[in-house]
């Protein structure tokens, strides 16, 4: 009896020249990423030898689409978007902005429609979340101010190219793509498009945000961790069904918002601990099948379009994010983050991409060179990353030329006249105000200790100031901040930054600035916490340490036998 057993092979060979190519890759210090699209190009139609089904891979794209967007939505925050959206929300639309116009500029150059000069354009301009949280976590940047800025910049370019996803297709048939089958005009169809949108938002944020914590409740109480897991994809993927056939949305947007309302629920952490396996494996899928869609002739073919479209994306995004984050008031070390982390595309281009060609507003080509482009991207990112840290070196040797880069002193980096005395002398300076510098800082606010906040982050020093606690802004490596934080006649310097790549510049301006100053420094790990020790960077905390010996006190508190009564006396 004959059996069709294309899923089987498509698995087998997506999953298998996968895993083997991405550890080649990750072995060759490139994303693993890099890996699982090569893999797809192995087994795609555009080279020699066995070739998947298209048609299997596809279907198995979009369930990648919709755990790849469930898990986004899952770990999207508002809090932590608004925390840096004073730099996030006007960086990341002027930089779509300035992004779409070089990618589309460069398309009409070369003689393409404006639909499909658009889509190219906006493909270029949004960077990948996956290569991002890699990078950043390399880097040791994932809790650091820096980082948390680049995330939010991300979160604001997902959200814009999800109503991207959603505008489209109405916008397809005026920007010379697929004849509309409908009477309505352009305008009409926006609106309702619009319309259909909001219907769903508001179903989401109103029965869903309710309905969905509730289901996961009752299947909670039986003790299963496998109807739970099953709960969590189940509801992700007839969420994003359901506001396809009910509301007329995208698989991407429903399960967008299946995230979202569940990163709002008390189970968010473990339904993102134990969905994250099946999120990558159908992530890998939907890049492999990605990759099947490369025409590798396009480089040899075509290779000055295709260094075209690395320029925009590597060195044209580059620019404009450095030049939009020192508008906006930050140094040079932000500039320089969050530019690398918008130096690549990814899965949104991918998605774009493939909904522009269904459209038929973007030409096969175009989505070889946007393939092109982000393999290329993807595999520089890191060495983009790497050249930050010198970078920056080489600012420091020539102030000159970092002073012209940098605004004019900004008064949020020096302490205000009217200071008090008593924050001048004798004071802590505390450096970072994320969770463990709150913590701190509410501790030194009971004793009546004097202190004073160094931050990175505009936004908590501006509210800091506006509850009249003294706070300077800057990269606590640089000398100035600490002295305006008046280190030199400081009695101790707690660094409760995650930063710790830093730790040891910080400490060593400190004690050039102040030899007789007592350091207190968090760390992530006892290996960092020794080394930091053995450099005398002072009195080193480990977040895990601390807690285990806590921990322990309050065990050995509960079980310890009493001491013997003494015997009563007759």
């Amino acid at each position: 009896m004959e059996h069709s057993i294309s899923l089987i092979t498509t698995l087998a060979a997506g999953f298998g020249l996968a895993l083997i190519l991405g550890f080649v890759a990750v072995k060759l210090k490139f994303p693993a990423l890099v890996g699982y699209l090569v893999a797809g190009i192995c087994i795609g139609p555009a080279t020699p030898g066995f070739v998947a089904d298209a048609q299997i891979a596809s279907q198995l794209a979009e369930v990648g689409v919709m755990l790849l967007m469930f898990g986004v939505g899952l770990h999207f925050s508002i809090d932590d978007l608004l925390a840096v959206r004073k730099i996030a929300l006007p960086g990341a639309v002027v930089q779509i902005a300035v992004a779409t116009a070089m990618g589309a500029g460069v398309a009409s150059f070369w003689g393409w429609s404006l639909g499909a000069s658009l889509v190219f354009g906006i493909s270029l301009s949004v960077a990948s979340t996956v290569v991002l949280l890699k990078a950043l976590e390399s880097e040791g940047l994932t809790d650091a101010t820096d980082g948390r800025i680049a995330i939010g910049w991300l979160v604001v370019e997902d959200l814009a190219m999800v109503l991207v996803l959603v505008l489209l297709p109405a916008l397809a048939p005026s920007l010379g793509g697929s004849a509309s089958t409908s009477s309505r005009s352009t305008t009409m169809t926006i609106i309702i498009t619009l319309a259909q949108v909001g219907g769903f938002v508001a179903f989401m944020l109103v029965v869903g945000r309710r309905l969905f914590p509730w289901i996961l409740w009752q299947v909670t109480k039986t003790g299963s961790r496998e109807l739970f897991t099953l709960s969590v994809v189940a509801a992700a993927v007839s969420i994003a069904y359901g506001s396809a056939a009910l509301f007329g949305v995208s698989f991407a947007l429903g399960a967008f918002f299946a995230g979202m309302v569940l990163r709002e629920s008390e189970f968010s952490a473990r339904a993102a601990e134990q969905t994250l396996p099946l999120q990558d494996a159908f992530a890998v899928l939907f890049f492999v099948s990605v990759g099947m869609l490369f025409d590798p002739m396009v480089i040899v073919e075509q290779p000055l379009h295709v260094l075209a479209t690395v320029a925009v994306i590597i060195v044209g995004k580059t620019l404009a994010a450095v030049g939009l984050v020192l508008m906006l008031g930050y140094p040079a070390r932000t500039a320089l983050v969050v530019a690398a982390s918008l130096a690549q595309v990814g899965e949104f281009s991918f998605i774009l991409a493939g909904l522009g060609m269904a459209l038929g507003l973007l030409p096969k080509e175009g989505n070889s060179l946007i393939l092109a482009g982000a393999l290329i991207s993807i595999a520089l990112n890191p060495l983009v990353f790497s050249a930050v840290q010198p970078t920056l070196r080489w600012l420091q040797r020539h102030p000159k030329f970092a002073n012209r880069l940098e605004h004019a002193a900004n008064p949020l980096a020096e302490l205000p006249m009217s200071t008090d005395a008593k924050y001048l002398a004798r004071q802590v300076v505390l450096v970072g105000w994320g969770r463990v510098g709150k913590l701190i800082a509410k501790a030194l606010t009971e004793k009546g200790i004097p202190f004073v906040v160094a931050e990175s982050n505009r936004e908590s020093v501006e509210a800091l100031r506006a509850k009249g606690i003294p706070a300077v802004w800057g990269d606590a490596t640089e000398p100035m901040v600490l002295i305006q934080a008046h280190i030199r006649e400081a009695r101790t310097l707690v660094i409760a930054t995650p930063e710790t790549i830093q730790v040891r510049k910080m400490v060593e301006t400190a004690r050039t600035l102040n030899p007789e100053i007592s350091v207190v420094v968090r760390s992530h790990n006892a290996e960092e916490a020794a080394r930091l020790e053995s450099d005398g960077s002072g009195t080193v905390f480990v977040g895990e340490t601390e807690l285990a010996k806590s921990m322990i006190g309050c065990v050995l508190g509960l079980v310890e036998p009493a001491a013997p009564a003494v015997a009563a006396r007759h």
